[in-house]
């Protein structure tokens, strides 16, 4: 009798289920992983290239007290000078370093989309990574400059105006000088730079919170080191602002966010080498970002009563922020262009629309005051003393119209007068006054139209950098270090929540890679 054979047996379930079902999808890399490796190699190149441009650098840092011991002599020779100094090497590779674990914990992170815990845990690691990048291309390099300042020339390693200029403001206002009266040729700002461009010795273009800031950390500076470099402020308000602009977006349902506003703050591959060699826009930015933290405080506390009546509005909540402002306003004009967003930033309770405006006007005032007051009670002095001299420091030397003024200057339109205009000399006068009135009047009154629409502290910043960039294009000079602390405001006014909050917000939008 032949044989039939076994009926094949059905696969068990297990088996049926696993073998239908394809593997789940590998995660996309983020886009702030992306982000982060473009701004740490913007970074890298620009402090390559700015440290390759210094005279007896290799031999300064080989040579110096302290940077020199980190090293021994073998192995500084084997670095030699062709490449850089040995300290900006070694914190050029941890830094590339810190981004390759953050590219592998990125891919690890997308791989786990449904774990919230290990997802808390990858995005700590990504933000300490981020601050190690941060603290080997800008924050140590600061501090390296200053400390091989100290050894060297007085005007070596270091900013004319942010530096020089303002240690010496320190100085004479310390002495009980009038720093606008004083002029700047027996200080080492004399030697900075070529002869002819030195117009700034009879001028100091900057308010006075610039050195009546700073001066206490003189004092103190002088008191426990022996020395001082101006750049020991200016690493202070940085970190503390990193510190505070974070906070104003949403950690828990937008990480990423908060990671990516991380990053152009920090990396700003413009404003990271201004404070490296010391230039003070990131002072103005630091006040302006902690009135806007302040104002999202009040926003986010109790409604805005008072016990005595459910209708009795307390504006004192406001006076921490305006005084912040104010005290930005008082250190350098760029400041005033955010004036009109801030005022209506104050009473975004009460305005929706152009119309409200007028009838807002005596809030902001009522809540706006310690503004007033702080940039009246830090100018007003030196306009008694001499208004004529704060005036002519301040406003005249760069407009032009000063009897010895600023060069026209920068990357904006300015350069087409120079094509164009005839004129025989960068330092010929010529009225730009006249397309800086076209171009801002217009966009001002937009831009504040819009602000009434949409009265966030996000469109405040955003119609900022806006403004000025319009202003600046037109004007005698545009520096890149503008460009670098208008790209941080732009950076705000994207990933900021619309109120500032650091609450939650909806989850991204889909069509960003996580």
């Amino acid at each position: 009798m032949a044989e039939h054979p076994e009926p094949a047996r059905a696969p068990s379930a297990r088996v049926a289920t696993s073998a239908s079902q394809p593997a789940p999808p590998l995660g996309r890399p983020g886009w702030d992983a992306l982000l982060l490796t473009l701004l740490l190699l913007a970074r890298l190149r620009i402090n390559s290239l700015a440290e390759a441009s210094l005279f007896e650098h290799f031999e300064n840092v080989t040579r110096h007290s302290l940077l020199g011991r980190i090293l021994s002599d073998q192995a500084e020779a084997a670095f030699g000078p062709w490449f850089g100094d040995p300290i900006a090497l070694l914190l050029a590779a941890l830094s590339l370093a810190a981004l390759l674990a953050y590219l592998v914990i990125d891919l690890a992170a997308a791989d786990r989309p449904r774990q919230p815990q290990s997802q808390a845990g990858f995005q700590r690691a990504k933000l300490a990574l981020v601050w190690l990048i941060i603290a080997c291309t800008v924050l140590l390099p600061t501090l390296k400059l200053a400390l091989l300042r100290h050894e060297n020339l007085p005007h070596s390693y270091s900013h004319d105006g942010g530096v020089l200029q303002t240690e010496a403001a320190v100085d004479f206002f310390l002495s009980g000088r009038n720093p606008y009266i004083e002029d700047y040729r027996a200080t080492p700002m004399a030697d900075w730079g070529l002869p002819e461009f030195r117009t700034a010795l009879d001028h100091y273009p900057y308010l006075p919170w610039t050195f009546v800031f700073s001066a206490p950390i003189k004092l103190a500076s002088d008191a426990l080191l022996g020395w001082y470099d101006q750049r020991f402020v200016y690493l202070l308000v940085f970190v503390t602002a990193l510190l505070l602009a974070t906070r104003l977006t949403p950690a828990a349902s937008r990480p990423r966010w908060r990671l990516g506003l991380l990053m152009l703050l920090g990396l700003n591959p413009i404003m990271g080498l201004d404070l490296i060699f010391g230039q003070n826009d990131l002072f103005i930015w630091a006040w302006i970002v902690l009135a806007l933290w302040l104002l999202a405080r009040t926003r986010r506390a109790s409604p805005l009563t008072t016990g005595r009546s459910p209708l009795t509005i307390d504006h004192s909540r406001f006076w921490l922020p305006s005084l912040a402002f104010g005290l930005a306003c008082a250190s350098k004009p760029t400041a005033w262009f955010m004036a009109p967003f801030f005022a209506l930033l104050l009473a975004r309770d009460q305005i929706g629309a152009w119309r409200a405006i007028p009838r807002a006007i005596p809030t902001m005032l009522r809540r706006g005051w310690p503004a007033l007051a702080a940039f009246a009670l830090l100018v007003g002095p030196y306009l008694l003393w001499n208004a004529d001299a704060l005036i002519d420091d301040v406003w005249r030397w760069s407009a032009g119209s000063a009897a010895v003024h600023y060069q026209i200057w920068g990357w904006g339109a300015s350069n087409f007068v120079l094509a164009f205009g005839g004129l025989a000399s960068r330092f010929d006068p010529w009225p730009f006054w006249i397309p800086e009135v076209i171009v801002t009047l217009p966009l001002l009154l937009w831009l504040i139209g819009r602000q009434a629409r949409r009265n966030t502290i996000a469109a405040a910043c955003w119609h900022y950098a806006l403004l000025l960039l319009g202003f600046l294009y037109v004007s005698r000079f545009l520096n890149e270090n503008y460009l670098g602390y208008i790209l941080a405001f732009l950076a705000l006014g994207y990933f900021v929540s619309e109120d500032g909050s650091s609450g939650d917000l909806p989850p991204d939008p889909q069509h960003l890679p996580h």
